[in-house]
């Protein structure tokens, strides 16, 4: 079973575009490694931790001479499946269901392969695997067992920089340690005390390495970033299906707390999923990855408690209720999953026929050197970038900052002026000379007018590109011939006409 998941997983991840959030971070560490400073030349506002670790396989794959994502992708399966491995190890020890390891490591394998689906190497994925071996220690540790120092003591640094992707989820940490302390535990054990320094550590590492991540992504992203938000409601309504999962999870616990030979799992499992709920809704976007660590462990959790279920009480004629409606949890999950990987696989069959490709494909055959486009989809610019090599015309990775910057001009005016988006994407513009440009006109965001209302600079630049072709709600534009009108010099020198280089 585990063979056929991860097949078709590297085969839809190998095949299909690269996924852009991950194209990015891998193009954001080869600016970062060709000496570019982060967050200053290159905008980004996730810390910088999956930066340095996407410039191990961009590294690998320059060495190895084939295309980052050969590397990249099964990189991040590599290292999930390594840890739903260390995972089946660590539970073998409390015999029953888990005596036996191969079984035990092709179901967490399988979980943590097919649920990710299309979004396999996400912080979210990394952060949830990394997780795994520190929660089933934490269940040992409740049970009065005794992990040695130097697994828990990996365990906790490995959680630890899981949590480094998205620090949000120092949550967990707390959620779980406040367990830990009505059972009597002390906090000074070998696995939150090496997770504490580790962290610790880290910020330490990001205010003297990356000072600029303070100073200017943190408030950047406070300021900007909610222009992405959804309503409580509608977060509410699209993750009412895993909600209604996690309670039928909660209420097979508190029903067989008392029977359940890994209730202190559950409860541990539990707990993480409820500081993962409470990430999700205070960040407040409607992104599937942004549930899947709770998705994971819910899931997992029903198939721990289902095969209990079973193998202490085989099901004569129909099931009983609980069961079939963890079955069924199960089953929809996994239809879920297997739909999201649908349009993956697609594109993997018939890879010249995705936008992407047919970008590609224009850039090579207009030979461009530069590019751009005004969209909020990030998949536009990458993994276009990645895949031709073309020069990207903007410190964004795509036009989000800017939409940010209008939504909050409407609220507070005064802190939209201190990010002027609209001035640095046109300043970038100007300067990057981009042969080629994509208008996405599928948005609300008229983002020509934006630009050119914002910087008339722009304008005088916008007007020598004339659009060459449009598809999928994409329009295509070619600078002229004669180079780029430099505004700035020709304002420097009055009379004397536009400056072209």
């Amino acid at each position: 079973m585990l063979a056929v998941v991860v097949g078709v997983v590297l085969f839809a991840a190998l095949r299909s575009p690269l996924k852009d959030d991950i194209a990015w971070l891998l193009y954001v560490a080869r600016r970062w490694l060709a000496g570019r400073e982060l967050y200053v030349d290159v905008i980004e506002v996730n810390p910088p931790l999956i930066v340095w670790l996407s410039a191990g396989p961009l590294l690998m794959a320059r060495w190895l001479d084939v295309g980052q994502q050969y590397v990249a992708m099964p990189a991040f399966a590599g290292v999930a499946l390594a840890f739903a491995w260390w995972s089946a190890c660590l539970l073998r020890p409390r015999g029953g269901l888990f005596a036996q390891r191969m079984p035990v490591f092709a179901v967490l394998g399988s979980v943590l392969m097919i649920v990710p689906a299309a979004d396999l190497g996400q912080r979210e994925h990394l952060l949830v695997a990394a997780f795994l071996p520190y929660l089933i220690l934490f269940a040992r540790t409740l049970d009065g067992e005794g992990p040695g120092t130097a697994v828990s003591l990996c365990a906790g640094v490995l959680a630890a920089l899981g949590c480094a992707l998205k620090p949000q989820y120092g949550i967990a940490f707390a959620a779980l340690e406040a367990v830990a302390l009505s059972r009597g535990l002390r906090p000074w054990r070998v696995a939150p005390v090496a997770a504490a320094v580790m962290l610790t550590s880290y910020v330490v590492l990001v205010a003297v390495v990356c000072p600029a991540y303070l100073r200017r992504a943190v408030p950047m992203a406070m300021a900007l970033y909610g222009a992405t938000d959804v309503t409580f409601l509608a977060l509410l309504r699209d993750s009412a299906p895993l909600l209604v999962a996690e309670a039928l999870a909660v209420f097979l616990w508190w029903r067989d707390r008392r029977t359940m030979v890994d209730r202190s799992l559950a409860l541990a499992c539990l707990v993480f999923v409820a500081a993962s709920n409470t990430v999700c809704f205070l960040d407040g976007k409607d992104w599937f990855y942004h549930r899947l660590p709770a998705t994971v462990l819910t899931v997992a959790m029903l198939i721990l408690w289902a095969a209990a279920t079973v193998a202490r009480r085989p099901a004569i004629g129909l099931p009983r209720p609980a069961l079939a409606a963890a079955v069924l949890a199960i089953v929809l999950f996994g239809g879920a999953a297997v739909e999201r990987l649908q349009p993956a696989v697609r594109q993997a069959v018939a890879p010249r026929e995705t936008t992407v490709a047919r970008l590609e494909a224009l850039i090579r055959l207009h030979k461009a050197r530069s590019y751009i486009a005004f969209s909020e989809w990030i998949a536009l610019g990458f993994p276009v970038v990645n895949n031709t090599g073309v020069v990207w015309a903007s410190r964004f990775d795509s036009m989000w900052a800017l939409k940010g910057e209008q939504w909050r001009a409407h609220i507070d005016p005064a802190a939209a002026r201190e990010w002027p988006v609209a001035h640095w994407v046109a300043h970038d513009f100007i300067a990057g000379c981009p042969d080629l440009a994509v208008v996405d006109t599928r948005e609300d965001t008229k983002y020509i007018a934006v630009l050119s209302a914002s910087e008339p600079s722009f304008a005088k630049v916008w007007s020598r590109y004339k659009q060459i072709v449009a598809f999928d709600g994409l329009q295509v534009y070619k600078r002229g011939k004669g180079g780029c009108i430099d505004p700035w010099v020709a304002a420097e020198a009055p009379g004397t006409g536009a400056a072209v280089r």
